[in-house]
Parts: C-alpha cells; sequence; structure tokens
C-alpha cells in the first residue's frame, strides 16, 4: 500500500538544469530524472542524519537500484531550477522504496513522478540486512534479537 504525498515527508533538494543535461531541441534528456533522484535520495539521507557514504564505507553495505521508474509530465529545460522532492515510501530489512516528485521551482508545476526500489546487498551484492543502528532512520522498529547481520 502507498503512503499519500502528506504522509511520506519528503525531503526537498534545488537543482539547476545544466545544458549538458539537456538533448538538441532544448529539453532535459530523460535519464537525467534519475540522477536526480539519486541527488534527492543523498539529500533525504543527510537530512534524516546520517551520510550514505558511511554506509558503504563503514558498514560495508549498498541500497543497490532493483527498480526504478518515472512518469514524465512536463519538460525541464536549461537553466532552469528544479525542485527534487523524495521520500520513503516504504521500508524493510532488505529493501527500501523511495517516491519522488520533481517540479519547476518558479511555477510549481509538476515535471515527473517516480520511485526506486532498493535491495539492501553487501560487498560481494549478496542480499544483506539492514544493519540495526539505521532502522530509526527508516521507520523500522528495532530488532529483537541482538545480530542478524
Amino acid at each position: 500500500m502507498h503512503k499519500s504525498t502528506a504522509e511520506i515527508g519528503f525531503v526537498e533538494t534545488t537543482v539547476n538544469v545544466r545544458y549538458a543535461e539537456t538533448d538538441q531541441m532544448g529539453i532535459v534528456y530523460y535519464a537525467n530524472y534519475l540522477v536526480w533522484f539519486e541527488v534527492g535520495r543523498v539529500a533525504w539521507c543527510k537530512a534524516k542524519g546520517f551520510h550514505y557514504a558511511e554506509m558503504e564505507s563503514t558498514d560495508k553495505r549498498y541500497l543497490m537500484v532493483a527498480e526504478a521508474s518515472c512518469r514524465y509530465k512536463a519538460p525541464a529545460q536549461f537553466e532552469d531550477d528544479i525542485i527534487v522532492k523524495t521520500g520513503l515510501s516504504k521500508a524493510t530489512d532488505r529493501t527500501i522504496h523511495y517516491r519522488y516528485e520533481i517540479l519547476k521551482k518558479s511555477t510549481g508545476q509538476l515535471l515527473a513522478t517516480g520511485e526506486t526500489t532498493h535491495v539492501i546487498v553487501d560487498l560481494n551484492f549478496r542480499p544483506a540486512r539492514l544493519p540495526d543502528h539505521y532502522r530509526k532512520y527508516f521507520s523500522l522498529p528495532p530488532r529483537r534479537a541482538a545480530n542478524y547481520e
């Protein structure tokens, strides 16, 4: 079941569209929206109180993208300031689901919506559990038993 926009608690990040992100028509190339989703995820982690890079370097856990979708509503163009809204949609011990909205900052026009699903993996890219001390950031209750990692 998906949470409503109000329940998600979006974190907002502003991005200025660079010329290199546009195509010959002057419109943002579609794959760049996925890059902006990543920018939003990193900002979401920081806003929640941790750095994703530390999860990788210290805890040897990665959030591997397993699925991504984007629904395009209107084009973004060179030098537009856009807002990437990122929110946690669902989390389990082994998967994290994010939702996104991308808006034109000057007008609030909705440009795109999207979702990504991530599998938590170890250094060998095998499925792993989210380390205990990250559970609070993803609204997961503490585990009952000591150490399942």
